[in-house]
């Protein structure tokens, strides 16, 4: 076999290998998404999984969001100065916040601390045959390990992102008026007059993609770990690595959804 023969046949095997994992992602997506509505239903660990992923990431996602908030409007107002723009500061830290920033860098943080703390703990469980026990005992491990996951990131990753949104815009807001100058009404009156309804539901809906995409890329990854501590430790860096690559890639398509001409 010739190189370029060698080249081809190499690059099919990429080919082939990408699009069976995201056919194997797809039908774990589908199963996971059937046994939210299917019972049985573990109340205890639906509520554990909630305090992980919402209450427990609410003191990283507050201090990402109000440091953002406020040097994004340090930035557009330095940069508004070049043209005699400093008064657009409050619109565009709010359509920023909500529209963009807010999600993403939730997202990114809920997959840097919930996505990896999914994956090693699932990853864990399967290389101490603990799931293996679960079988044994006729509890099945997408019923009491994935779904309350998968449960909490579709409900609780939104309301941190409304939260994230909020503490962005008052971060801008602490820096407007306490070192630009602002009038403290003229900031609140501009900034909401400037959002529309749109600008929310298009920051809650990317919300509930990323929780779903973290929690899931978690437990996807966390379920096919290897044997061992390099396959727990695999699984975790690769989990991160494909909820963030995801969670930019879905940032994208939704934003073509909602707001393309």
């Amino acid at each position: 076999m010739g190189a370029v023969e060698s080249l081809l046949a190499g690059f099919g095997a990429r080919v082939i290998a990408t699009l069976a994992a995201i056919g194997r992602i797809s039908i774990f997506a589908v199963r996971a998404l059937l046994q939210l509505i299917t019972p049985p239903f573990y109340g205890r660990e639906i509520f554990n999984a909630f305090l992980s992923v919402g209450y427990y990431s609410l003191p990283v996602v507050g201090l990402t969001a109000l440091f953002t908030g406020g040097a994004l409007a340090l930035q557009i107002y330095s940069g508004g100065a070049r043209f005699n723009a400093e008064a657009v500061v409050p619109q565009i830290v709010a359509i920023g916040m909500v529209r963009e920033l807010g999600p993403v860098l939730v997202g990114l943080m809920i997959a840097a601390r919930v996505t990896s703390s999914i994956a090693a703990e699932i990853a864990t469980m399967k290389v101490t045959e603990q799931i293996d026990a679960l079988v044994t005992l006729s509890t099945k491990p997408m019923a009491y390990l994935v779904a309350p996951r998968v449960l909490a990131g579709l409900v609780m990753v939104p309301l941190l992102v409304g939260i994230g949104d909020i503490i962005g815009i008052m971060g801008g807001y602490l820096v407007g008026t306490g070192r630009l100058g602002f009038s403290e009404t003229a900031y609140l009156s501009n900034t909401v007059d400037f959002l529309e309804m749109r600008d929310i539901v298009s920051s809650l809906a990317k919300g509930c993609a990323f929780g779903f995409i973290a929690t899931l890329m978690g437990c996807y990854y966390g379920m096919g770990a290897g044997r061992g501590a390099q396959g727990v430790g695999r699984a975790t860096k690769t989990s991160v690595v494909a909820a963030a690559v995801l969670i930019l890639a879905a940032n994208y398509v939704l934003t073509e959804a909602f707001f393309s001409a």
